[in-house]
């Protein structure tokens, strides 16, 4: 999918970043519904979902939550957030993988919040803030163990996730974004991070997805050159990690585009100090493209799975 995007996009980025967008929000779109209908067969029986809950006033301040079955008492939530490049994807796009999780005991939520162009950042980051606030205010009658909190994401969701991660653990960090974190250190157990992106100092912009990435990291920013944009910079966790980052479990595949971005976190992570799980996979193995993990009808995906619940039950048990 993304050799199509870059192509395409390679001819549509000249003078805004709206005609790309659009490519890449169909894009995405279809991506999503195979996606789904593949992940169908191995959602198990009897998990209950609520749909579009609101947590705000925004027509996209919603979230799905899904429970296992004959959940009766406060248990750990993992709030997830969808990617989709900052500028696509929703949280429809992740809802049969998050039901999947649920059956193995966790409160799933599928957080959404408005995409770029339309909304810059750092819009989504307050938005899924806000999810969270609004989530812990209620976690009495929505089931949640406001003390096991984790928090994950795939590929834009990921770096989403990931700093607000940071706003958690980092009063500096928080300060200079001017966002007041929602969680706190104790309550946020642990973090997935799937296929993302955390230093854009690290991605290649003029490669063969050159065109790509600088239309979406424009469209997000608002901001032509934005790696000379000093609020932008504060995207990149790699940079400003410290070892009070929680545990994490984080992944790429071994043909992904992003992948270095991925272990670049990994490493900066274990250096602090910080556990970590890290799901990679050599050169010589087959190739495992952006969002492998969402393909459980591959030992890959199925592997991607089977540890990130193990991941799970290790970090809760801390």
């Amino acid at each position: 999918m993304l050799v199509v995007l870059a192509a395409a996009i390679a001819i549509a980025f000249v003078v805004s970043p709206w005609p790309s967008v659009l490519i890449i929000q169909r894009t995405f779109a279809g991506g999503d519904t195979a996606s789904e209908a593949a992940l169908e067969k191995h959602v198990p029986p009897g998990i209950v979902s609520v749909g579009n809950v609101a947590y705000g006033l925004g027509p996209d301040e919603i979230f799905d939550i899904n429970y296992p079955p004959g959940a009766a008492s406060q248990l750990p939530a993992i709030i997830w957030v969808h990617g989709g490049g900052w500028v696509a994807g929703s949280k429809e796009g992740v809802a049969n993988y998050l039901r999947i999780l649920a059956g193995y005991g966790y409160v799933t939520v599928g957080v959404e919040y408005s995409t770029a162009p339309g909304a810059t950042y750092p819009t989504p980051v307050r938005q899924v803030n806000y999810a969270l606030k609004y989530l812990l205010a209620h976690a009495a009658e929505l089931g949640i163990d406001p003390n096991a909190i984790i928090l994950a994401g795939d590929s834009a969701g990921a770096q989403i996730a990931a700093q607000l991660a940071l706003l958690s653990t980092d009063a500096d960090y928080s300060g200079k974004i001017g966002i007041a974190p929602a969680l706190t250190r104790a309550q946020l157990r642990g973090i997935i991070l799937v296929s993302g992106a955390y230093d854009i100092n690290g991605l290649k912009l003029d490669g063969p997805f050159g065109g790509f990435i600088n239309t979406v990291l424009w469209a997000y920013s608002g901001v032509k050159d934005f790696l000379n944009d000093e609020q932008f910079k504060l995207v990149s966790v790699t940079q400003y990690a410290t070892a009070a980052f929680p545990p994490a479990f984080i992944s790429s595949g071994n043909a992904d585009p992003l992948g270095p971005q991925a272990v670049a976190l990994a490493t900066k992570l274990e250096t602090l100090g910080v556990p970590v799980d890290a799901l990679f996979f050599p050169p010589d193995h087959a190739p495992l493209e952006h969002e492998y993990q969402f393909n459980l009808d591959t030992a890959a995906g199925q592997e991607a799975l089977d540890r990130m619940v193990d991941y799970l039950s290790a970090t809760l048990a801390r």
